[in-house]
């Protein structure tokens, strides 16, 4: 019997992207649910309970939250082609770390460079997101991907915000070539490959959906 897929996420964001790059990496065919979180459909309450969050991906009737969890899980059970995770366990404890960087910085601080009505909170959030990509820049090195070779676990937790990096300039008033030129040959090489390009949503349309989001609260 063929596996059932489903993933109920939104378009602009960028955790349920990288759920859509890893299944295209593995040339999986699924279906997809856009959800709206204003008015979060019963099938995402009853799939996850618990934070009541996108993404969630949905397996033979089994539901799994959590992005990089996701992204984890189909690297485990379409185990036939483009592996994600390495097999050596201290570059496997490796990339987890990195991509756990990536969950637990990028994204808050990115909220206060589009979100905040601050300007000294919204200049402390740029301070902050360019040293992070530094960091995240330094450990890329000279390598073509984070997985070194072969594009990874880390490169699937970060390069859905590469769409994303038009809107924090645009607000931020930075560019990130100039600061991180290398983090931004990585991205246009990811976007090389056809499950990265397929999957990433416009950056323009991020930043209208950000301009309008914006607007709504009062923020511009």
């Amino acid at each position: 019997m063929a596996d059932e897929i489903a993933l109920l996420s939104t378009w602009p964001s960028m955790f349920g992207m990288r759920v859509r790059v890893a299944l295209a990496e593995k040339g999986l065919k699924y279906e997809y649910r856009e959800e709206d979180l204003r008015n979060k459909s019963p099938l995402l309450l009853l799939m996850n309970p618990v934070h009541k969050k996108i993404p969630v991906l949905i397996h033979n009737g089994k539901p799994i939250s959590e992005s990089m969890i996701i992204v984890e899980y189909i690297d485990e059970v379409w185990n036939h082609k483009s592996p994600l995770l390495p097999t050596d366990p201290f570059q496997r404890a490796q990339a987890r770390f990195w991509a756990d960087y990536v969950d637990k910085k990028l994204y808050d601080i990115g909220k206060k460079i589009i979100w905040s009505t601050k300007e000294e909170e919204q200049e402390t959030g740029k301070k902050e997101f360019l040293e992070c990509l530094k960091l995240l820049e330094g450990e890329l090195g000279d390598n073509p991907y984070f997985g070194g070779q072969n594009f990874g676990f880390v490169d699937v937790s970060l390069v859905t915000f590469s769409c994303w990096f038009h809107t924090f300039e645009s607000y931020g008033n930075f560019s990130i070539e100039t600061e991180c030129p290398k983090l931004v040959a990585w991205t246009k090489r990811c976007l090389e490959k056809e499950s990265v390009s397929s999957s990433l949503a416009d950056p323009h349309k991020i930043h209208d959906f950000a301009s309008g989001v914006r607007k709504r609260f009062a923020i511009e």
